[in-house]
């Protein structure tokens, strides 16, 4: 039987409502789904250096826990930022200036068009977190991202995937052309519908739900909402 969803709308009213109706900040979120993600990571094994690239929205700001959460336990970290730090908001903006304080090397390579540097990162990496694009992405990566992806796929580095592999629809479960394959994905609250489509797996790897603090009720209650 397939687990409860949540799609994409679903997903946004249950941060929306966790932070208006129950009064759980946005920080408190992001530091549960990046504690517990590293959580998950530490138990797959950690046996080499971990790179976690980022992209510039939420997702980016769960990595940017997730680093910290990794430095704190004695695993070698790295950040790999494909945004200006200036375009970061919100939370993510607070969990980046957080981890500037941390010693966490962090690289901008927005203009690492040829993905030399790239390559320079993930010599002798264990794993790469992906944490590029959320559920709110559609469609096709844009550059560099597109190319990020496809170079992140051929390095032989397993990956996990921060709430979703970036590239993949959370809804429909159809891929983009350059879309995450990663060895596991750490989901927050609930599945996503677009998971469980034909061919999906490939991408996604192994699936782990992971609690970030929102109350039963309230997955409940989107649940019972419906679409």
């Amino acid at each position: 039987m397939t687990p409860p969803t949540l799609n994409r709308r679903q997903s946004r009213l249950v941060d929306r409502l966790a932070m208006e109706k129950y009064g759980l900040s946005g920080l408190v979120l992001m530091e549960n789904a990046g504690r517990g993600t590293t959580d998950r990571l530490c138990q797959e094994g950690i046996a080499g250096p971990v790179v976690i690239c980022c992209g510039r929205g939420n997702n980016a700001g769960d990595g940017f826990v997730i680093a910290r959460h990794l430095e704190l336990r004695g695993h070698a970290a790295r950040v790999l930022l494909w945004a200006d730090p200036s375009e970061l908001a919100g939370d993510a903006a607070a969990n980046f200036a957080i981890l500037q304080k941390t010693g966490v090397p962090i690289e901008v390579l927005a203009d690492d068009r040829d993905g030399s540097r790239l390559a320079g990162h993930l010599a002798g990496a264990a794993w790469i977190v992906d944490a590029l694009l959320g559920t709110g992405a559609r469609g096709d990566p844009r550059p560099p991202l597109d190319a990020v992806i496809d170079r992140l796929n051929a390095s032989g580095v397993p990956i996990l995937a921060v709430d979703l592999p970036s590239g993949l629809d959370c809804d429909t479960g159809e891929p983009a052309r350059h879309t995450i394959r990663a060895a596991v994905t750490c989901t927050f609250v609930a599945a996503k519908p677009g998971f469980f489509a034909p061919g999906a797996e490939q991408y996604t790897g192994r699936l782990h739900v992971l609690d970030i603090g929102a109350p039963r009720k309230l997955l409940v209650e989107v649940l019972n909402a419906g679409e």
